[in-house]
């Protein structure tokens, strides 16, 4: 499988067609899916604590209709991102959405984990997601979706290995900073979910931000596959590769979800690193 990195967000004007002109070329590159970097079609709007209406929509909001459409007429899957305001309880998340190549949406996932920090006020913007992760089928490797700080909770990516899913999808927007941080926890889940891992960043410092820093993928033994600042990189993953890893250690090992379940029951509403 092939998979286009799209290192670069478009909020600014010329960014629909710039982002066209980047699928044409996945795509003529052997692409079948374009991952994009968190909230793409945005400034990042969590650098400071104040939430702008016009930052959400709804069902059918005009960024979800560009991603629809550029998707359709590339003739590639895209995951986005957008912050998605329910019309019933309106209540606001951190959505990645995924097209296909006739620009259906295929899946969705509300991002879990949120930081509330400075240049990541992410919970005065939006609330965490209620759902766990699921195996979405559809391309030629089963996948799954996450959305940066998810990465930090590994359980996620784990759960998503235990549920097959071949390849797990991770826009961040991460400071150049901590990025070797984020190397070594995205390389450890990769690992120890036996899967691959690919995570667009956005690309660059924004005013007031802190943002910047690579985007990679990683195999499932842990190799760093492709490491880029690019606008647009490829990575071709081999799922003999994923086949190799699920075989050898600690790939095998059982996952034992009932146990593991019985004692996060008994953790249940209290604090993380109680006594």
């Amino acid at each position: 499988m092939h998979i286009a990195l799209v290192h670069d967000v478009f909020h600014d004007p010329d960014g629909p067609a710039r982002l066209s002109g980047l699928l044409e070329r996945a795509r003529a590159a052997g692409a079948e899916l374009a991952v994009l970097p968190e909230l793409p079609f945005d400034p990042w709007w969590p650098a400071t604590r104040e939430a702008a209406d016009e930052a959400a929509e709804g069902p059918g909001g005009s960024r979800q209709v560009r991603m629809r459409e550029l998707a359709r007429r590339a003739g590639i899957a895209l995951l986005g991102g957008v912050i998605f305001r329910d019309p019933t309880s309106e209540r606001r998340h951190n959505r990645a959405l995924l097209y296909d190549a006739r620009g259906i949406e295929v899946a969705t996932y509300d991002k879990l984990h949120l930081p509330s920090e400075e240049g990541f006020w992410e919970s005065d913007h939006y609330e965490p997601g209620d759902e766990p992760p699921r195996r979405v089928d559809g391309c030629s490797l089963p996948l799954g979706l996450q959305i940066c700080s998810d990465l930090n909770r590994p359980e996620g990516s784990h759960l998503l290995g235990a549920q097959g899913a071949e390849v797990l999808l991770a826009p961040r927007a991460t400071p150049p900073g901590s990025y070797e941080r984020w190397r070594l926890v995205i390389t450890a889940n990769a690992i120890t979910s036996a899967t691959f891992i690919v995570s667009v960043n956005r690309p660059r410092p924004e005013a007031g931000t802190p943002l910047g820093g690579p985007s990679l993928a990683v195999a499932p033994d842990g190799r760093v596959l492709i490491e880029t600042t690019e606008p647009l990189s490829i990575v071709h993953l081999d799922r003999r590769e994923l086949l190799e890893a699920r075989h050898a250690y600690p790939g095998y090992l059982a996952v034992r979800s009932a146990l593991y379940a019985r004692g996060w029951s008994a953790l249940a509403g209290r604090p993380p690193h109680c006594p």
